[in-house]
């Protein structure tokens, strides 16, 4: 029986996707169709291959105190954490989050609950309190093709979320859009936590929190477990003169999808296990088909229009991009609410087959590890995993193995 209610749901969605793709066909326009893929360093067509290619090298820039770097951060590059196997792609490294739950609601650590790794000086270097019981890694995430997912209207995330069991819908949020006017918020598709519906909101963000470098949308430095940092910070705000917030969302935005493994995909277990992956409900919440919004589509509030190269394309992120809460939750809190403490954003499986740490902390090591952490709302679906045979898994675990 729960085999079966697996599957209508698995064919509900994936009803849903195709209903999706023709929707978005009008007279006159042709159909949409598939987003270019491939690690390959090549645009997707959001800029010139000349102007990608710079773009980049903005990604890949080691930036020195003199650009402001720090006081406090993480990292003195983009491509230091995005860049497996190409740049703008996945990495083993990891944030630190910590703050403390009293009951009722999460209270960040004094200073947020980013806790910078690296200092310029020892005398700031940031570390979490006793008082901070709530403590977990964040991976890095993958950004390659993040234009498609910044390119899907809010209404079809909402429709995606409307389309699950009830058991099993995941969270929409609406996060305020940094670029955009005062007060316009849109659907969260990005970061653990959903916290930024924009490539140009989170490219902001992590200039700031990951290298300590200030813009006109974050334009204060943070601090040292609450502490200033003033003393060490030689150049005045905001510290981003070059507009290298910009060229870093241009250039995810320019990026392709993450390709399939071809041969991978060919085989016969992979076959069978991406089945099987319907039919027990992982693609409830890690959907294999969105469409992105037609050319021209307000998003983002109006601060953006979907431009040709992202406009009606298939993608298969297999991520529904929304917030469940799965039994892994780190307890942390960011634009959400209360509501999304245990909740984490189901992440993309594209590209996954380059990720050798797994799930929200990179604790997991294994697929088979990573499947049997899921629980909560995926209770049932795993419990259909624990019934499949040992060639079964094994065949699931090719399947995702080619992706």
């Amino acid at each position: 029986m729960i085999t079966l209610f697996r599957t209508l749901c698995a064919t509900c969605v994936s009803g849903l996707a195709a209903a999706v793709v023709l929707s978005t066909t009008a007279v006159g326009q042709t159909g949409p169709t598939e987003a270019p893929t491939g690690f390959d360093n090549r645009t997707n067509g959001f800029l010139s291959q000349a102007n990608f290619d710079s773009a980049r090298a903005t990604f890949e820039e080691h930036e020195a105190i003199s650009d402001g770097l720090g006081p406090v951060y993480n990292a003195d590059s983009c491509a230091g954490c995005h860049s497996n196997p190409v740049t703008g792609a996945i990495s083993q490294i990891t944030e630190l989050r910590a703050g403390h739950f009293n009951g009722t609601s999460f209270v960040d650590q004094v200073g947020g609950s980013l806790i910078n790794d690296r200092a310029l000086d020892a005398s700031i270097q940031e570390r979490v309190l006793g008082s901070s019981e709530v403590r977990t890694f964040r991976t890095s995430l993958n950004t390659l093709g993040d234009g498609f997912v910044e390119a899907i209207a809010d209404s079809t995330l909402v429709s995606l979320a409307n389309s699950q069991p009830s058991s099993m819908r995941g969270l929409v949020i609406r996060v305020p859009v940094a670029e955009a006017a005062a007060n316009v918020v849109a659907v969260g598709r990005f970061g653990w936590k959903d916290q930024h519906a924009s490539l140009t909101s989170f490219s902001a963000d992590a200039y700031l929190n990951e290298m300590g470098i200030t813009s006109t949308l974050q334009p204060t430095e943070n601090t040292s477990n609450g502490n200033s940092v003033a003393r060490f910070d030689t150049v005045a705000e905001p510290e981003d003169t070059d507009g290298d917030v910009q060229i870093f969302a241009d250039f995810m935005r320019a990026t392709k999808a993450p390709p399939r493994d071809g041969a991978a995909a060919a085989t016969s277990d992979a076959i069978r296990g991406s089945q099987l992956f319907d039919s027990i409900g992982c693609n409830v919440c890690h959907v294999r088909t969105i469409v992105t919004a037609p050319r021209n589509t307000q998003i983002l509030g109006g601060a953006r229009t979907v431009n040709q190269a992202l406009a009606s394309k298939i993608i298969h992120p297999f991520s529904d991009f929304l917030m469940h809460n799965v039994g892994t939750g780190d307890g942390i809190v960011q634009n959400g609410g209360p509501n999304t403490r245990l909740r984490m954003r189901t992440p993309p499986l594209w590209g996954v087959r380059t990720r050798n740490r797994l799930m929200h902390d990179g604790e997991s090591l294994t697929r088979n590890d990573a499947i049997l952490r899921h629980a909560g709302e995926a209770t049932s679906v795993i419990n259909s995993y624990r019934a499949l045979s040992t060639t079964q898994k094994n065949q699931l675990v090719a399947f995702l193995n080619s992706l």
